[in-house]
């Protein structure tokens, strides 16, 4: 137990060295249009944290340990300054954003989106706040709050990790999130999957009845994506169209599969 105390404590003290030196940056991943999906719907936000040694290290071995403190709050903060940017530099872009539940009522945070309302740019009306289905369950009064708050500046929200959490349909109507991302283990290995496709189906049933967008996650297979499209699935994101990358680019035509496989 205490290597364990000890080894979250080297990450927490790693990630912080990291944004005092501008390690902590953003990486892209693309989210298609199942119709079409050579073309970006939006893409989606992602942490990364380059160590001294140029190794780049993805978000899921080191935002959980930090994100219930100060640490996760900076993380954010930087999230939503780097988005907004972006957005500035790229009037074509729409970008999506995680925040955690202590970042909604971060004063901070609140206050960088409220400069970029006052701005005028318009940059908001392309940005996608993504809430985890059980952040939002967990702090259900809060969610609603921040999201009236923050809809008024005109950026659309998405439930992530969809149907993975304390699946809460009574809460739908009050959240009125406008797209919901259905979580991986739902949709991976689908096509050959009945118990998938039973609970993919309750989903979409769900999403359709309170007219919010659906996007596949984790989509690797054009078997998937095919099942997915046949049943009315809007968008994908996965490595199939596309791995996480330092700038917002579609891969090339024909490259595929050779995303995938890699």
């Amino acid at each position: 137990d205490g290597g364990r105390l000890e080894a979250r404590a080297r990450v927490r003290f790693n990630v912080a060295q990291a944004l005092v030196q501008g390690r902590l940056a953003f990486h892209f991943q693309p989210v298609v249009r199942a119709a079409n999906p050579r073309f970006p719907a939006f893409y989606e936000m992602l942490a990364r944290m380059r160590m001294t040694n140029g190794q780049i290290i993805a978000a899921g071995a080191f935002l959980p340990v930090v994100a219930d403190g100060e640490i996760g709050r900076a993380i954010d903060r930087l999230a939503l300054s780097s988005a907004l940017r972006e957005l500035g530099r790229n009037p074509g872009l729409r970008l999506s954003v995680n925040i955690s539940p202590l970042s909604m009522g971060d004063e901070e945070w609140l206050a960088i989106l409220a400069a970029a309302a006052r701005g005028g740019s318009g940059v908001l009306g392309r940005l996608i706040l993504e809430i985890t289905e059980d952040a939002a369950i967990s702090h259900a009064d809060q969610t609603i709050d921040f999201m009236n708050h923050a809809r008024a500046t005109g950026c659309a929200f998405a439930l992530d990790d969809f149907g993975a959490g304390a699946t809460g349909f009574r809460h739908f109507r009050d959240f009125r999130f406008d797209m919901v991302k259905i979580d991986g283990a739902f949709t991976q290995g689908v096509h050959r999957s009945s118990d998938s496709q039973v609970l993919v189906d309750c989903l979409m049933t769900a999403a359709r009845h309170f007219e919010m967008a659906t996007v596949a996650e984790r989509i690797e297979t054009p078997a998937d994506a095919d099942w997915l499209r046949g049943r009315g699935v809007d968008c994908f994101q996965g490595y199939l169209y596309g791995r996480p990358a330092a700038r917002p680019e579609m891969p090339a035509e024909g490259g595929e599969g050779s995303r995938a496989a890699g």
